[in-house]
């Protein structure tokens, strides 16, 4: 039986992770890492990965050294980029990877971070995107407070800019994104996570727009979405005094949709988030981003402009094959094939 590259790999990545149970991801663009730090890789036969509770199509970066190292196999990237895939549909899963510094956001880390989101936002087989942390009890500590400090004054601006130009565009791509909330997301991190449609924490993860405590004020959105996600006066509150919440307290005022108690491994909010995507892949795709649209843009606006943004996203639904077939498949009475057409 001979597994050549893909079971050299197998084996290493098991080495450095050891076993346990959990759901893997293994196919990547440029990368090939597990979800979390401890998983089981089995190799089969048709180069693929059994995980307990899937099997996934594997791709490896063609190399012409046959040795594999951590490297090699992107453990050492700031950011890396994953996908789950399930029939014709993918999870795109974006990891920060930068446990020295609590995954704050450094130039290196925004401008990888860009880089795959502009990759995912063009693939139309991406039904959902979820962004994670794989270190451990963080999830993005916020600014990097030492690099700022080598900065000169000048630099500050632009660099702030750029933070709230990229959660704009995370907050802007097509697809509905998730935020799993595993650890510490305070300041830059909080921000980042209210960018993003929809939000799971661990009750144990902690959350706060901190920066009052710094004498300056959240600058990568924070001021502007917080009150539109848990209202005026409660953002307000929790800006002026840089209070920290727990998951079970963001729940309770809406910061969070989902809150589930941790687990051993301490990615409870990640397969949360990944079973909360599993809902919504066998949905249309079309009419699931029409409705990201009509949604997001409509509360910008007042209601009988939102109203005629609702009517213009629909007609964008009416012409595809997608609604033809989900009309074929009630009429049927079987599953609908969505094909995002």
């Amino acid at each position: 039986m001979h597994f050549s590259r893909q079971h050299l790999l197998f084996q290493q990545l098991s080495r450095v992770f050891g076993p346990s149970q959990g759901r893997c991801i293994v196919h990547s663009v440029r990368t090939l890492i597990s979800c979390r730090p401890n998983c089981l890789f089995t190799p089969t036969i048709n180069n693929s990965i059994n995980c307990h509770t899937r099997t996934y199509a594997v791709v490896v970066p063609p190399s012409t050294n046959e040795s594999i190292s951590r490297e090699a196999v992107g453990l050492e990237s700031e950011v890396v980029l994953n996908f789950v895939e399930n029939n014709n549909a993918k999870i795109a899963v974006i990891g920060m990877n930068r446990p020295q510094a609590k995954n704050s956001m450094s130039k290196n880390l925004l401008a990888r971070f860009n880089e795959y989101m502009n990759q995912i936002r063009y693939d139309k087989d991406v039904r959902v995107l979820i962004l994670r942390s794989l270190v451990p009890g963080i999830f993005c500590a916020g600014a990097d407070l030492k690099e700022r400090l080598k900065m000169h004054p000048s630099e500050i601006g632009p660099f702030v800019s750029k933070a709230r130009s990229l959660m704009s565009d995370l907050e802007q791509l097509p697809m509905p994104v998730i935020a799993a909330i595993d650890g510490a997301a305070l300041g830059g991190g909080l921000e980042m996570a209210l960018a993003c449609d929809l939000r799971v924490a661990s009750i144990s993860a902690k959350m706060g727009l901190v920066e009052t405590k710094l004498a300056i004020i959240p600058g990568a959105g924070g001021t502007q979405r917080l009150p539109r996600i848990i209202g005026l006066s409660k953002a307000k509150e929790l800006i002026y005094t840089a209070r920290i919440l727990d998951g079970g307290q963001a729940l309770e005022i809406g910061l969070v949709n989902q809150a589930v108690e941790q687990n051993k491994m301490g990615d409870a909010a990640y397969h949360q988030a990944l079973r909360l995507a599993d809902e919504i892949l066998p949905n249309g795709p079309i009419g699931v981003r029409m409705a990201k649209i009509s949604i997001s843009r409509g509360l910008q606006v007042d209601l009988a402009t939102g109203l005629a943004i609702e009517e213009a996203c629909y007609a964008q639904v009416i012409p595809t094959k997608d609604r033809l077939e989900g009309l074929n498949a009630f009429r049927e009475k079987r599953p609908p094939q969505y094909k995002g057409e």
